[in-house]
């Protein structure tokens, strides 16, 4: 495995080694040693899956407590994947980095604990799959709008997205609980 920093160090884009012959493709998505050498050494308690169609947008969502960090995977089609440091204490904060993921490039997003996640739908149907460090907790759970001109996300959409209620209901960046 490789990992690639982005614009934000601390979020990787992490690239499997793929052998390909004419029988198809193998690959490890996940070694937990692999990612200990890339400096990736957390305990994954929970797996998460999704299937959403074009244009859906999940997110920006976070914990504010039982903070998750996570390891995303697009399985099948292509997401625009998106982090947002949200630590007050880092030189980083408020800004964004946005990743394509999808199932022909294999890659993964690291995204450490004090971050937003979302994601666009790019494809007709899209089934991403994500490990977390934390247990989903509901009551701790917070979402930031997908469109706060704050942090001025540029996702790869005309129009509108399709949104959950949750997600029309997010909080301003500038109201947004933080990390210290």
């Amino acid at each position: 495995m490789k990992a690639t920093p982005t614009r934000i160090a601390d979020v990787k884009v992490i690239e499997p080694v793929v052998y390909e012959d004419s029988r198809g493709a193998f690959f490890e998505s996940y070694n937990e040693r692999a990612l200990e050498q890339l400096g990736i050494r957390e305990r994954f308690v929970q797996d998460n899956q999704s299937l959403s169609k074009q244009s859906v947008l999940r997110g920006l969502h976070y914990q504010i407590q039982q903070p998750q960090a996570k390891l995303i995977r697009c399985l099948h089609g292509e997401i625009f994947d998106v982090a947002v440091d949200l630590r007050k204490s880092s030189s980083t904060f408020g800004q964004w980095v946005g990743v394509t993921l999808s199932g022909q490039n294999r890659a993964s997003l690291w995204i450490p604990r004090g971050f937003a996640h979302g994601f666009l739908a790019l494809s007709a149907e899209v089934e991403v799959l994500y490990k977390t460090t934390d247990f989903y907790a509901p009551k701790h759970e917070r979402a930031i709008l997908w469109n706060d001109q704050t942090i001025d996300i540029q996702w790869p959409i005309q129009g509108l997205p399709l949104l959950s209620g949750k997600d029309l209901g997010g909080s301003l960046f500038e109201q947004a609980e933080v990390f210290e």
